[in-house]
């Protein structure tokens, strides 16, 4: 066992069963939640880059954009803390009502919660797309992150609670795969509405209904989960989900170390207070950090406001739009690698390289940027270099893309006991919404204050937390979800947290020894 030790595969492989056409269906469905965090997230920076918008609601920022005299730096040309409220806001709504979505999430089940923030989602696009003044804007986008936070809260916890332990992994990142096709779609719907005469933002802003239309009528026809089943005293019924999702009537194994586990669980009362005790040490503190490190990888700073980036850097309307859908192309297809490569070669190998390929990227764009703009912000690129920050900016998404972008999400959702499991995913989600809230809103500042070094600012930060994974995160993959202790027990540093009694839920097989 190296520094980032854990154990192997475990007896994980051993419960009964197959991967049935039932249990991929209902992944695929619960991981349409994805869509709504991420065509909120790719529509936002195109819409605040459109002229009319601008206009209508920030004529402050229009004007100083449109400034020929060549007095306004290009580092500070968007900034306006007005116009990333706009963006940022949503995340700070989404951080509150998760809290909210842990107590709905387990006491109505996984799929309420999904039902629910599909349903609020929709209200905020409608409204959004019929604002007529920064107010409905604002008001709209708070209704957005109320249906994010109960999303992102549940389809997680429900895709790691349904898929098997060997695939977990797998099924779980399509939650990332949905975000990017998100992502994806509302650049090709920024790109297309920038061409109309009019409108084009509300058209963007509007088309949200669609992947909230598409969650919300999904959640309705999912089944909850075993484990939700059990927690809420529908013990029959789980068990017969269980058959139904493994394929199998041989699911007494499986079945028991879950019963066990909600015994365990109905003992905590309060989860939150639970969840501060020392054997909880290792969860806790890797669920404070992965997402507290997946926000200051920077990715955000791509994601918001590529279009904002790009024109920033020089491009025009719709070349900058045009990057934006390229880099949202890459995001969808390095996700894919992702999915058939972290049950295979771990969640540990795709941090690390993902790690360091963002490194190198991010010296590469800081580097660039600095050779052009300098200190002032006065210059343009050139094609050759304009291409070649697009090429870097393409391979920095992709790294994300294939490591923290899905095991952000992926990591956290699989390492409680279920007496901590919503707090837990509810701490995640929070953590996560607090430090977007943060990048986002002061994303353009930092931009105009630190210029090419912002770029070298997030590069220190991936490096700090690439050095976390390789000497504090264990390997978690084809470990079920209920015996993960063991895990923590192996490692050289969390195993002093984790008492004797608390390893192996699964006593009743023969392999139980770490």
């Amino acid at each position: 066992m190296g520094v980032g030790g854990g154990v192997g595969p475990g007896n994980g492989a051993n419960y009964e069963g197959k991967v049935t056409p039932f249990v991929v269906i209902a992944c695929m469905v619960a991981a349409t939640g994805g869509l709504i965090f991420g065509y909120d997230i790719g529509i936002s920076g195109g819409v605040t880059s459109m002229n009319e918008f601008l206009e209508k609601f920030f004529p402050a920022v229009y004007a100083k954009q449109k400034d020929a005299s060549g007095r306004e730096s290009q580092y500070c040309k968007f900034e306006n803390h007005i116009l990333t409220l706009f963006t940022s806001s949503l995340y700070l709504a989404a951080l509150v009502a998760s809290f909210f979505a842990s107590a709905t999430t387990q006491r109505f089940g996984r799929k309420i919660s999904m039902t629910l923030g599909g349903s609020i989602f929709l209200i905020g696009a409608i409204l959004n797309g019929a604002a007529v003044n920064v107010e409905m804007l604002i008001i709209g986008r708070l209704l957005l992150g109320v249906g994010i936070g109960y999303a992102n809260q549940s389809v997680p916890v429900y895709l790691s609670e349904m898929a098997p332990a060997k695939l977990r992994g797998a099924m779980n990142i399509g939650f990332q795969m949905c975000t990017t096709i998100g992502i994806f779609a509302a650049n090709l719907v920024n790109y297309g509405t920038s061409k109309m005469k009019e409108n084009g933002w509300r058209v963007s802003l509007a088309l949200a209904a669609a992947p909230a239309l598409i969650m919300t009528i999904g959640a309705i026809f999912l089944p909850d989960t075993p484990n939700s089943m059990i927690q809420r005293g529908q013990a029959d019924e789980a068990k017969s989900m269980l058959k139904k999702i493994r394929g199998t009537e041989a699911v007494d194994a499986e079945y028991n170390d879950m019963l066990e586990a909600s015994e365990a669980s109905k003992l905590v009362k309060q989860p939150w207070k639970t969840i501060m005790e020392r054997k909880y040490r290792p969860q806790l503190v890797i669920t404070c950090l992965i997402p507290f490190f997946q926000q200051l990888t920077g990715i955000n700073v791509i994601m918001f406001y590529a279009p904002v980036l790009f024109k920033t850097l020089g491009f025009g309307d719709d070349a900058s739009l045009m990057s934006a859908v390229v880099t949202g192309l890459v995001n969808v297809f390095a996700t894919i690698v992702s999915i058939f490569t972290v049950d295979k070669f771990g969640r540990r190998a795709l941090f690390l390289e993902g790690g360091i390929q963002m490194l190198i990227c991010q010296i590469g764009v800081g580097s660039l940027i600095a050779s052009v703009f300098g200190i002032s912000g006065e210059g343009h690129f050139s094609g050759a270099k304009g291409n070649l920050a697009l090429a870097l900016i393409c391979f920095y998404v992709a790294a994300f893309a294939w490591s923290w972008g899905p095991l952000g999400w992926l990591v956290p959702s699989e390492i409680h006991p279920m007496e901590t499991r919503s707090a837990g995913q509810s701490m995640n989600v929070s953590i996560n919404m607090f430090f977007t809230f943060v990048i986002g809103q002061l994303f353009l500042s930092m931009l105009c204050h630190l210029k090419f070094g912002l770029f070298f600012f997030f590069g220190g930060w991936v490096l700090i937390m690439t050095l976390f994974v390789y000497f504090f995160l264990p390997e978690t993959k084809n470990m079920p979800i209920e015996e993960m202790n063991r895990v923590w027990k192996a490692h050289w540093f969390w195993g002093k947290y984790i008492p004797e009694d608390a390893v192996g839920l699964g006593h009743n097989r023969k392999d139980n020894d770490v």
